[in-house]
């Protein structure tokens, strides 16, 4: 894809610390990481979006995403390894790890502030009855 800086490091033709190159995917840290060993896996084929990610390749980076965890919670010694697939800052699907050394290192702080309100139950069921009828409308 023109102008995707991800095409251009998969491609080689762009810098970047590589983890590891794959046939169909890569891995490398993240240039503004939100801790040490952040990296991004990222597929070579030019997909939009983590809905449009065929299940194969999707599973390709899930068990990509396994096995640099482990080898992050022993290399920084967490417990946890943060995995969330985005693609808005660059519309190219790719999946961030991060070594979760505080419980905020991915997680909003509408979560973790107990200041913030919850939303009460029937909220969230109306919202999700609501949403269970789109879903089966695309299934």
């Amino acid at each position: 894809m023109k102008d995707c800086i991800f095409c251009e490091i998969a491609a080689g033709r762009a810098p970047a610390a590589m983890l590891f190159e794959g046939e169909r995917l890569v891995a490398f840290g993240d240039t503004r990481p939100i801790r040490p060993g952040h990296v991004q896996i990222v597929p070579r084929a030019h997909v939009e979006t983590f809905d449009d990610l065929p299940a194969d390749l999707a599973a390709e980076i899930v068990v990509a995403g396994q096995g640099l965890a482990r080898a992050m919670k022993r290399h920084y010694g967490v417990a946890r390894v943060g995995f969330v697939f985005t693609g808005n800052e660059v519309a190219h699907v790719h999946a961030h790890l991060v070594p979760l050394h505080a419980a905020t290192d991915i997680t909003s702080r509408r979560y973790t502030d107990p200041g913030v309100p919850r939303v009460g139950p029937g909220a969230v069921a109306g919202e999700i009855a609501a949403l269970r009828q789109s879903w089966e409308a695309v299934r």
